[in-house]
């Protein structure tokens, strides 16, 4: 995805339209962004936190750092928008073009915020628990989960009854539960398996 955003801002670069925007720079941004997830990936915990009985998953530096820098990158392009947009003619793609990508940061770091940073998933040996920023729990027994699947979101586990519980990809653990549920789904299916054959 970072080669492809990189290859998109370098053609755009010979784009007429689009031109005189600095999208040598942004090209640049994304590649030291992309460079910095590798570093910290490298250090990722792959562990999950063990407290009284319960396995909990963490929110690793490479969540932290993409969250808390967008959210900076974004107040900073809000910032020169304003001020440079109201102090002095600057071109309006430009001005348009950097709003833009204020907004998109932002709306990154608070996507990264809700669904990985302020998020609780926990599991033991009969339950999985979640709890999203906003205070909603969901319980999953492992004798239920049916699928184990990854999507754009992170990790999706899901039930006979069609419950299911997403968790980032990026979490420290999250290799971890992603096995376990695995082998819980694989266990299941081969049980029902069986006592549809007793039938």
């Amino acid at each position: 995805m970072p080669l492809f955003v990189i290859v998109a801002l370098i053609v755009l670069k010979y784009v007429p339209a689009t031109a005189h925007l600095p999208l040598s720079r942004a090209a640049g941004v994304v590649a030291f962004g992309y460079a910095a997830f590798l570093a910290l990936r490298l250090v990722q915990g792959e562990e999950a936190v063990s407290t009284d009985g319960w396995s909990e998953l963490r929110p690793s530096m490479v969540e932290y750092f993409a969250c808390y820098g967008a959210a900076a990158l974004a107040v900073v392009l809000m910032s020169a928008v304003i001020v440079i947009g109201g102090t002095r003619h600057v071109d309006t793609t430009q001005l348009v073009a950097t709003f833009i990508a204020s907004l998109a940061l932002g709306a990154g770091a608070f996507g990264i915020g809700v669904w990985g940073l302020f998020t609780k998933v926990r599991w033991n040996n009969t339950l999985l628990e979640y709890r999203s920023a906003f205070g909603r729990e969901t319980r999953i027994a492992w004798s239920d989960v049916r699928s184990v699947q990854p999507n754009w979101r992170g990790i999706s586990v899901t039930t006979q009854h069609s419950e299911t519980v997403t968790f980032s990809q990026f979490h420290s653990g999250a290799a971890q539960l992603a096995i376990h549920a695995t082998n819980r789904a694989r266990r299941n299916s081969e049980t029902a398996t069986k006592a549809f054959a007793t039938l």
